[in-house]
């Protein structure tokens, strides 16, 4: 059989990878969004899909965050017929992503009329392409989801078995262990999907994976290590009581909606319901947030022990005294100029766009407000320029002053670090693995974690391009 990376090869997102048996069966692992491609740069004539959709047979997914899932609805439209196979919770999340997606897209054609020339004209080259779906798109996709219990081996057709083993990065999220049998011959490969970490609020830890012949394994952290090692609980108190105890300040966390709000949101009502906090007025502002919360509270039972003794104790995983969540794009503009000391939790986690690009233009030039980044945040974004100590911000045509404080905890990184990666690797025998393929990280850090593996004693490391096929 022969494996081709077509995403997440030497980058980030855009996880997509076709694996081609023997007898022209076609499994396609993941279908995510590429955020780091550039459309200008592209042939306004190459197709979507570097390879057809109609002969693809079944697609497998490990996760519902968007540059996992975010390109289906396109693959249907291009021709694919077949089903999704996923867990139950990744299906629930994933139907709330892309028709959040199709909402957007839906927005920025609207927002497009009467504008410049060239934006038309890269909002036609979009809508070409096929990027812009929209709601009956993601409709006809989510009709052909199937779910599929945890850890429990099935039977795809003759000679092809999938498990999805718990993978802990996000609700419902799994590795992928195929095994396939040919020509009198099985073999094993699993996909990591994001890899989750120890002790992270709500969500279980990765569960162990069985031995297999080739490992995909995804590389985010593939040469960093977690810095803070407190509990999230005392990361965030100590925030809190020095941002609005101490002073009466304000205090801005940039949130992804799906996942990272959720366990701050925990957080909050743990310290708050189990440490005496003191109660401070908490926004929040994302309607695709307040969804998710809702399918966390429904798969509570595929939560961690700590946090379904949590749920029976205290009735709610996320609702507390003084939290308010807001809906309206209207309230949301009101709260940036709260005057009481707050806590306003927004997306995007990267400050690229959202409403809590608001809030920080409302308050970055304000030295009573802190802005807490606690995620990764891509090269470019308005997070990674505070990140990085910018003195000056430009938002919207507007320079302003950062005058706000900016702090930066990884207590609430998803992801699991170098040593948890490193972990997950060594359960597999270097004796029995043919080879591990790095994907999902930066190139330098592929690289670092590849030579890593190499002195753990793993000779056939493999850093794939775009496009390049090896067989299996």
């Amino acid at each position: 059989m022969k494996l081709t990376f077509w995403g997440a090869a030497r980058q980030v997102t855009g996880s997509m990878y076709l694996l081609e048996l023997e007898d022209g069966y076609r499994i396609l692992i993941d279908c995510g969004t590429d955020m780091e491609r550039n459309i200008e740069e592209e042939d306004e004539n190459r197709r979507f899909f570097p390879f057809d959709p109609a002969t693809v047979n079944l697609v497998l997914l490990t996760h519902a965050h968007i540059d996992h899932s975010g390109n289906i609805p396109n693959l249907f439209r291009d021709g694919y017929e077949g089903q999704i196979l996923c867990t139950s919770a990744t299906y629930d999340l994933t139907r709330l992503l892309l028709l959040d997606a199709a909402h957007l897209n839906q927005r920025k054609l609207q927002r497009a009329v009467g504008d410049s020339n060239k934006k038309k004209k890269r909002m036609a080259r979009l809508e070409k392409k096929g990027d812009l779906y929209l709601d009956k798109q993601v409709e006809d996709a989510l009709d052909n989801f199937v779910p599929i219990a945890f850890s429990q081996k099935f039977q795809v057709r003759e000679g092809i078995w999938v498990n999805f083993i718990p993978a802990g990065h996000l609700l419902g999220a799994a590795h992928i262990v195929l095994e396939i049998a040919e020509n009198g011959r099985k073999k094993s490969i699993c996909f990591s999907g994001d890899l989750g970490r120890k002790n992270y609020p709500l969500h279980e830890e990765p569960h162990p994976v069985p031995e297999v012949d080739y490992l995909v394994c995804e590389t985010t952290y593939g040469s960093r290590l977690h810095e803070d090692e407190r509990t999230p609980e005392e990361a965030l108190s100590d925030v809190i009581r020095r941002t609005c105890i101490n002073i009466p300040g304000r205090l801005i966390i940039p949130a992804f909606s799906v996942g990272r709000t959720q366990a701050l949101l925990f957080t909050l009502n743990r310290l708050y319901s189990e440490q005496g906090f003191k109660p401070i007025r908490v926004f929040s502002d994302s309607p695709l947030a307040h969804s998710t919360t809702r399918v966390y509270e429904k798969n509570v039972k595929l939560l961690n022990a700590d946090a379904q003794a949590f749920r029976q104790k205290h009735g709610s995983l996320f609702d507390f005294q003084n939290l308010t969540f807001i809906e309206s794009e209207k309230a949301s503009r009101a709260i940036s100029n709260h005057r009481e000391p707050c806590i306003i939790i927004s997306a995007s986690g990267m400050i690229s766009g959202g409403r809590v690009e608001q809030h920080v233009a409302a308050n970055i030039s304000n030295p009573y407000c802190t802005i807490l980044l606690v995620g990764y945040a891509a090269e470019g974004t308005l997070g990674w320029r505070l990140m990085n100590g910018q003195n000056t911000l430009k938002i919207k045509d507007r320079e302003m002053n950062v005058m706000a404080k900016i702090e930066k905890i990884d207590i609430f990184s998803g992801h699991g670090d170098q040593h948890d990666l490193l972990r997950f690797v060594k359960a597999q025998s270097p004796e029995k693995l043919k080879q591990v393929f790095l994907i999902h990280g930066e190139e330098g850090s592929m690289q670092v974690f590849a030579n890593l593996l190499n002195e753990n004693g793993y000779r056939h490391v493999e850093i794939p391009e775009k496009g390049q096929t090896y067989e299996l």
